[in-house]
């Protein structure tokens, strides 16, 4: 696939805004390793590829155990992930899907025993902002970095 236009270079400005703002959530006190769990499952949702290859990449880098990474979709089916990152990794899946779930009741109320409000908060702007740069980089086809070695 081709990349259809450099949008970093061509907006520059208004990308940067969207940069403050993940600046801000990656300092709001909400962590880390949580913000990019929950990137990682929305970008698989979504297809992106090159989302994907940059949050694996730190995800590994920060030291994220590669059986998480990998076992991410089924996070439902396994006992890898803490109740705080299952509730959520549902409110991710609800936010992601909103035309099929409606952001349900439950998922939201699941949250409650595992986040303050503003935490909350912090978190739907999490998901909002991944979504976001999803279809950014879809929608003008960004390329992950071609692998070096006997794969590439």
């Amino acid at each position: 696939m081709t990349p259809r236009m450099d949008y970093l270079a061509t907006a520059p400005a208004l990308l940067g805004k969207m940069m403050e703002l993940e600046e801000a959530l990656a300092s709001s006190g909400l962590d880390l390793g949580l913000i990019e769990l929950v990137k990682m499952r929305v970008s698989q949702i979504n297809g992106c590829a090159f989302c994907l290859d940059m949050h694996a990449a730190i995800m590994k880098k920060s030291g994220e155990d590669m059986r998480r990474i990998v076992l991410l979709p089924a996070w439902r089916e396994t006992a890898f992930y803490t109740p705080r990152e299952r509730a959520a990794l549902a409110w991710a899946e609800a936010l992601t899907l909103v035309a099929d779930t409606h952001a349900p009741d439950a998922d939201y109320d699941g949250l409650r025993g595992h986040f303050t409000d503003q935490e909350i908060v912090q978190l739907t702007l999490v998901i909002g902002m991944i979504n976001h740069w999803n279809r950014i980089a879809i929608g003008f086809r960004a390329q992950p970095r071609r692998p070096s070695g006997p794969h590439a």
